[in-house]
């Protein structure tokens, strides 16, 4: 494995220790690595645990989810080892690997469950995430089935995706980043491009005036 980036006699003392015993010629190597992954699988469990909310599991799920975590961030450091520079704790830069790899499952679980489907979107909950009050949904229902008429026929089936996971689905942007390999702002994007042409749609068909605001 790659060797740390930094000079040992330049670290507090825990730090050089966790980097001399992960060395591949360490006695104890071995006794380290276990040691090492422990803390970490400790660390995701806790972490897990203050977000099981986002996810809504529980249980033996939730702890194997921790579990993933903490092995892939375990993996990740000892290929970058090379990049530790003692800027702060040794174990202040693992939990940090932790936190990416807990946040990457906690998003990915959360697409995996409310990735939509063409048939099972709920457009009853649009006027709610329009933010308009009981009384105004009744009328609203011509312009929410003119912005399911747009969003499935108007829009790519990738900006559909994005539209429905996020202002219908409510699943976070972050999710869907993950969820479809690509990055926030590409996701942003999309539901800007998306929103945009519904928009252009409810304006063409009279159901919004040019100077009225989005619909979602």
């Amino acid at each position: 494995m790659p060797t740390a980036g930094v000079d040992p006699a330049k670290l507090d003392p825990a730090s050089a220790g966790w980097l001399g015993c992960l060395e591949d010629s360490a006695v104890d190597h071995e006794g380290c690595l276990a040691r090492l992954h422990e803390l970490m699988t400790r660390v995701a469990r806790r972490e897990m645990g203050r977000r099981a909310h986002q996810i809504a599991v529980s249980g033996r799920e939730l702890d194997d989810l921790a579990v993933q975590s903490a092995g892939d961030a375990m993996l990740a450091v000892l290929a970058k080892l090379d990049q530790f520079r003692g800027e702060s704790r040794f174990t202040t830069w693992v939990y940090k690997f932790v936190m990416l790899e807990v946040s990457a499952k906690v998003a990915r679980h959360q697409w995996q469950h409310h990735a939509p489907g063409r048939t099972e979107v709920d457009w009853e909950v649009l006027p709610d995430r329009m933010g308009l009050g009981p009384e105004e949904h009744a009328v609203q229902r011509e312009l929410v089935s003119e912005v399911a008429r747009a969003v499935d026929e108007d829009l790519t089936d990738y900006q559909r995706r994005v539209f429905v996971a996020v202002l219908i689905d409510g699943v976070p942007l972050e999710a869907v980043a993950v969820g479809l390999g690509v990055s926030r702002n590409t996701v942003y994007k999309a539901l800007f491009d998306a929103r945009r042409k519904v928009r252009a749609a409810l304006v063409e068909h009279g159901q919004l005036g040019q100077g009225e605001g989005r619909p979602a």
